[in-house]
């Protein structure tokens, strides 16, 4: 404990067992909540802090999520993870790098409902699609490549996936798009983005995606690349 403040400079305390109070900007379903953890832990690593350390605080949350204080806390000591406030949503490892956890992966939300009733459209009525209109969306992949994408605000954030697959041969499943910050599942429609000409969104690859050997039909040669758009620069 000692060590932790001298080294951190910060106050440390123990872990509450009381869990934050919250509400969804929409009825969430168990599922989706899950997935929406799972994104969060997959991508975490992937923009700063140690990987040991974010491995030890979602075993910590997930203790927490079963009313075992005791490992939770144990698994924090165990990292030398620091809590100023005594909670997993803001805390740091010994060297000083700041970790925060998203109040979605340390509770559900008050409004969490039940996954037949996201199934009933009766329950859930889809949000009205807009209008088919294509225009080029920019697209920021980690590699640091952009692209444009042919799309329409009634498009899904899986359908443009498999778009850049066919484009880029990055497999859907290890990409990982964001706008103004939030994570975009497979079912938000660019529509629900409000997103607008000219605007980026962020696309995180999966570093195996492009470590994986790509399998051809024919005599391997490479894809011509595409010219550069002078708006990009």
């Amino acid at each position: 404990f000692l060590q932790c403040v001298q080294r951190t400079g910060r106050r440390n305390e123990p872990l509450k067992k009381d869990r934050p109070k919250w509400k969804s900007d929409y009825p969430m379903t168990e599922g989706q909540l899950r997935s929406k953890r799972d994104e969060f832990w997959d991508t975490a690593p992937a923009f700063e802090g140690r990987k040991e350390i974010w491995d030890a605080l979602k075993a910590a949350a997930v203790a927490l999520e079963f009313n075992d204080h005791e490992l939770a806390q144990a698994i924090v000591d165990g990292a030398s993870i620091t809590l100023p406030h005594g909670t997993l949503a803001e805390c740091y490892d010994e060297l000083g790098n700041r970790y925060q956890l998203p109040v979605y992966c340390l509770a559900p939300p008050v409004n969490l409902i039940s996954e037949r009733s996201d199934d009933d459209p009766s329950d859930s009525p889809e949000p009205p699609v807009a209008p088919k209109k294509e225009f080029q969306l920019k697209v920021r992949l980690s590699t640091g490549t952009d692209l444009r994408l042919n799309a329409s605000m009634g498009d899904t954030i899986g359908l443009l996936k498999k778009q850049l697959q066919a484009q880029e041969d990055i497999d859907g499943a290890h990409q990982r798009w964001f706008f103004s910050g939030k994570l975009l599942t497979d079912k938000t429609r660019l529509q629900d983005t409000k997103i607008q000409k000219d605007f980026v969104i962020q696309v995180i690859v999966n570093p195996q995606a492009l470590r994986a050997p790509k399998l051809s039909t024919t005599a391997s040669s490479p894809a011509p690349a595409l010219p550069e758009d002078p708006e990009d620069r």
